[in-house]
């Protein structure tokens, strides 16, 4: 009882917080189903954590808010080092501190003679401008200039539709040494620090993790931004975690680190969708 009266506390502070926001976007494209995005914030995307939300479908591409027209961007710009990775783009600022950013556009002609579009305008057609794979889809970005960080554009849209399952499934304990441990199958561990790992889904990511040891809250991430320390991105739990420890390889994905103490123990974890629906797992051990 105590342990979800805390997770309910902390599920309230998150939404409050979200309520909170004095912005909020419009969507760049017309409204899909929550669980239709091609590609989604977070996730391991080119050996990297991907700060887009990348859409699925190839309409036109309109302005999320009001601003200014910060930067274009080409495919291929006069100096072959500079090539947008972004292909054909637009980087648009607004009030409170924030850009967004439109990737994967076909002709930006039309935009060089302004300086100012309202929220809604068309901006561009879809093209394959980048260096994405596969059908045509807009790389939409969002960034945070007081709080300097990549934030997951659906904090800011109107969210429609059913999320996509979080699955819990083979989750593993690593110590200090890199030696891993199948939860589901132990019934006894060293006593000290480990990094706990979920299987990573192909698509869908959590928005929030949270760790419990014997009731106590010990960690929790928020899949919500992407901070950048030492020229990479990072999620912000009790530490800072990067790329090799958020996606140590193509099978696993971080959620979160504890120190297990001496003696018998409950390690429960709970992940949340952008909704706040959440999926639990516990395990019961003695550590020695």
């Amino acid at each position: 009882m105590k342990m979800k009266k805390i997770r309910k506390l902390a599920l309230a502070s998150a939404l409050f917080a979200l309520s909170s926001l004095d912005f909020a976007f419009d969507w760049p494209q017309n409204e899909i189903m929550s669980d239709s995005f091609h590609s989604y914030f977070g996730q391991l995307r080119g050996g990297r954590i991907s700060p887009s939300l990348v859409f699925s479908n190839t309409e036109e591409v309109k302005a999320a808010g009001d601003g200014k027209i910060l930067a274009l961007l080409s495919e291929h710009p006069e100096s072959e080092l500079f090539e947008s990775t972004l292909g054909n783009a637009v980087i648009l600022s607004h009030a409170d501190d924030m850009l967004s950013v439109y990737g994967n556009l076909d002709n930006l002609d039309s935009l060089r003679s302004k300086s100012d579009v309202a929220a809604g305008e068309k901006l561009s057609d879809i093209s394959i401008s980048g260096w994405q794979e596969g059908d045509a889809s807009l790389e939409f970005q969002v960034v945070d200039l007081k709080d300097g960080c990549y934030i997951n554009p659906r904090i800011l849209m109107p969210r429609i539709g059913d999320e996509l399952e979080i699955v819990l499934h083979n989750l593993t304990a690593v110590n200090k040494a890199g030696i891993s441990y199948t939860l589901n199958s132990v019934d006894s561990l060293n006593a000290g620090a480990y990094l706990i790992y979920n299987e990573r889904q192909d698509v869908a990511v959590p928005y929030r993790t949270s760790i419990f040891v014997n009731g106590v809250t010990v960690e929790s991430i928020y899949y919500d931004a992407l901070y950048e320390v030492n020229g990479r991105l990072s999620l912000k739990g009790r530490g800072m975690y990067s790329i090799s420890s958020v996606y140590p390889d193509d099978k696993r994905i971080l959620l979160g680190e504890v120190v297990i103490p001496r003696g018998h123990n409950e390690l429960s974890v709970v992940v949340a969708d952008i909704l706040g629906k959440e999926y639990r797992a516990t395990y019961v051990f003695d550590a020695r």
